[in-house]
């Protein structure tokens, strides 16, 4: 953007044509970004333009032939804001920040901005680690992906581990094994950790291993198989019969992927396919000829009916924290393929290619992407039709005002009050909605072990006054319409108070008792200022709000399991700063455990090999303060 650039002031005035027309004589040919607004202030629309002056000259004149949603949006705007840019490319970049910021009605909107994982191996250790890793690449590796999903990971990995009996445990536990753990036994593992295999055969695996990953995998069987023969004529056949497995496993990975283009190293597969005002993009991902998994998006296309628009939006989206890849293969043409490309080139810090293949292996790949788009969507379809029935029905067996577009069932778990958790899910006309679920480490020190309500007032408490902070004006579509707690009147009561202290007095909210006998089927229902009720056995509505309790339960006990195992995991040692691998296995191996650590005098602590006078006094003072 240009120095001088400054976004033009808010005004009031004329709404439509009127006001649009209003800001033609304060605008050039610059390019740039501009905003539409409604009479709140809210954003309406964040558009591109080449051409500031000419592109919203085009929404000035009422003869226009526009589409019905282009006229809602012009008949609504009541201010407009611009942003110079130097060139085109920047003003696409800077337009799908904003889309993502603001979340414009009328724009196409990418909801799911998951990242994809990839497969590290990490180079910092002599015996190099291979793993699943999600997010900025920080650690010192090399990183193969993206993957489709942490499953497409996991499957990999675990094939990957059979064939190069690489190691997947941490560099802290690898330190301070002492034997093989059981995935040498499995035959998962070369136990580099015990000395079971040297390091220069450890680094041939490791090599063995990118040349798959780096689509080598008939050098590699061939190596593989080159191996088992010459053990099996050596008589060695343990050896030549452990071969065979790794030849077989590297098979079962191949033939897992299914689609192994042979002419397309590096590719993302995009398909988009429409139906009924809904859209579908798949996107396919293929790297060194394997296929790495696809994952199906369901965009927010507010009525825009051009797929050269919803291509365009989704992939400036799509990989605005995401690296691109040498070639994107297109169900759809863009408006303007070159620009798209220009911008995701700059990204990449390399030449990227937009094509949309007519015939071929390419053709053949985008075709059983956009296979896969139609059967999505037939089947997102379907069940946000089912959906929007349960939503309909919830509402009307329990007279809400509105037909609930999202709600928010809350749970808590402990061990009588130990490593307790609260659990918050949502579900809304699509489902479950799994990306906004939210877990809370109960945090309140002076609460009575085993307390709900207390438990149940600190989540409801972050859960709003974050809210309240973030979205006062409930504009960004993450405000429930209804709460379902899990609990009787006194529940619902205690609620209804928290929710009175925040000032939040407008939500409904149902309380899901067990009812008679705690049988399934029988739950009464409670809601402020009426009579218990309950729902007819068989009632579709029932299994749904059973559906929705059950999955909140679920999400709170493995919430609360993941605590748990963490916190019984834990070595107190890991706390100590200057207590590193080498100088915990020298203290467990002298003293046998933690425990036996923390019990030990300063003398005794001394006596390790390579523990300091100042670090043992260190020691000492750690456990005797939490003791």
């Amino acid at each position: 953007m240009t120095d001088n650039d400054a976004e033009t002031p808010q005004k009031e005035g004329p709404t439509g044509h009127a006001c649009i027309q209003s800001y033609l004589r304060t605008l050039d040919s610059s390019p740039g970004v501009y905003r539409m607004l409604d009479a709140q202030a809210r954003v309406l629309y964040v558009g591109k333009a080449r051409n500031l002056k000419a592109r919203v000259s085009s929404y000035s004149r009422p003869s226009a032939q526009h589409s019905p949603r282009i006229a809602r949006m012009i008949s609504e705007t009541a201010q407009m804001m611009f942003l110079t840019t130097r060139t085109e490319t920047e003003a696409l970049l800077l337009e799908q920040n904003l889309i993502k910021q603001l979340k414009p009605r009328y724009n196409v909107l990418l909801r799911d901005d998951k990242s994809f994982p990839n497969i590290l191996v990490a180079k910092d250790h002599a015996y190099p680690q291979i793993k699943k890793h999600r997010g900025a690449k920080t650690e010192k590796g090399a990183y193969y992906g993206p993957f489709a999903s942490a499953g497409a990971v996991n499957r990999t990995l675990n094939q990957l581990q059979k064939v190069f009996l690489l190691r997947n445990c941490s560099d802290s536990t690898f330190e301070s094994r002492t034997r093989p753990c059981l995935l040498y036994q499995i035959k998962r593992c070369s136990a580099p950790c015990v000395g079971h295999i040297s390091e220069a055969d450890y680094r041939g695996l490791v090599a063995d291993a990118e040349r798959f990953l780096k689509g080598s995998t008939t050098r590699v069987q061939e190596d593989l198989a080159r191996q088992m023969q010459a053990a099996s004529e050596a008589m060695e056949f343990e050896r030549a019969a452990a071969l065979r497995d790794r030849i077989r496993a590297l098979t079962q990975v191949q033939s897992a992927q299914g689609i192994n283009p042979q002419t397309t190293a590096e590719a993302d597969v995009i398909a988009l396919h429409m139906d009924g005002g809904q859209a579908c993009v798949q996107v396919f991902f293929i790297r060194s000829n394997q296929n790495w998994g696809n994952h199906d998006f369901y965009p927010r296309v507010g009525g825009v009916e051009d797929p050269a628009e919803i291509m365009e939006a989704f992939a400036g989206q799509f990989y605005q924290n995401r690296e691109p890849p040498r070639l994107v293969l297109l169900s759809h043409g863009l408006d303007d393929p070159e620009l798209m490309a220009g911008a995701l080139s700059e990204k990449r810090g390399g030449k990227v290619e937009i094509a949309v293949p007519q015939r071929g292996e390419k053709a053949e790949l985008v075709s059983s992407a956009l296979r896969n788009a139609r059967e999505s969507l037939a089947r997102k379809m379907a069940e946000t039709a089912t959906q929007g029935k349960l939503l309909k029905g919830l509402a009307e067996a329990f007279d809400l005002p509105v037909t609930p577009q999202r709600v928010e069932v809350y749970d808590n778990s402990h061990i009588q009050g130990a490593y307790a958790v609260g659990a918050m899910i949502v579900a809304g006309p699509e489902g479950l909605e799994r990306n906004q679920y939210r877990k809370f480490n109960i945090k309140g020190e002076e609460m009575t072990p085993g307390d709900d309500f207390g438990m149940m007032k600190e989540v409801l408490t972050r859960r709003f006054k974050r809210l309240l902070k973030e979205d006062p004006d409930r504009r960004s579509g993450t405000w429930p319409d209804l709460l379902l707690i899990d609990g009787g009147q006194g529940q619902v009561s205690a609620v209804r108070s928290i929710m009175a202290e925040l000032g939040v007095e407008d939500i409904p909210m149902i309380g899901v008792a067990k009812g008679v006998d705690r049988d399934l089927g029988k739950e009464e229902f409670h809601r402020t200022g009426k009579r218990p009720m309950a729902l007819r056995r068989g009632d579709p509505v029932l299994y749904f709000i059973q559906r929705l309790r059950d999955e909140a339960h679920r999400f709170a006990i493995g919430t609360h399991r993941a605590k748990r195992a963490k916190a019984v995991s834990a070595n107190p040692l890991d706390d100590i700063a200057g207590v590193g691998a080498t100088r915990k296995r020298a203290l467990l191996a002298h003293f046998g455990s933690a425990k036996a650590v923390s019990r030990a005098n300063l003398a005794d602590l001394r006596a390790v090999d390579g523990i300091s006078e100042g670090l043992a006094e260190k020691i000492y003072a750690h456990f005797h303060e939490q003791g």
